[in-house]
């Protein structure tokens, strides 16, 4: 097991990714390379880049990365507002992405106050 897959960040970025595939998963056909495909990418990069991160030789190059993924993170409540927006998702399911979102925020701005 790598160390970066014993983080409860990176476990939860995992969760997040899983929810937004279930999300989009009914999103319009015509949104595949559009929202769809954003908002999956921005989702992946989360736990991608927390990965990568700890890959690093030092603490501020790591701090870094979890800075990017805040970003990525930051991308989907966006996109998600959107999609709600565009009647795409309900207002359930926009509230479900959006505590779910605030969560890992909370969680990626923990690990970055300790790397720092």
């Amino acid at each position: 097991m790598f160390n970066f897959e014993k983080l409860d960040v990176w476990q939860e970025a995992i969760q997040f990714a899983d929810l937004v595939y279930t999300l989009t998963g009914n999103f319009p056909a015509e949104e595949r390379f559009g929202l769809t495909n954003q908002m999956r990418r921005a989702a992946v990069s989360i736990s991608s880049n927390i990965a990568e991160g700890s890959s690093r030789l030092s603490r501020t190059d790591f701090a870094r990365f979890v800075e990017i993924a805040t970003g990525s993170l930051f991308e989907v409540v966006s996109q998600a507002s959107i999609a709600l927006q565009r009647k795409m998702i309900g207002r359930n399911k926009y509230d479900e992405i959006y505590a779910e979102a605030e969560k890992q925020s909370k969680m990626l701005s923990g690990l970055r106050r300790s790397l720092v």
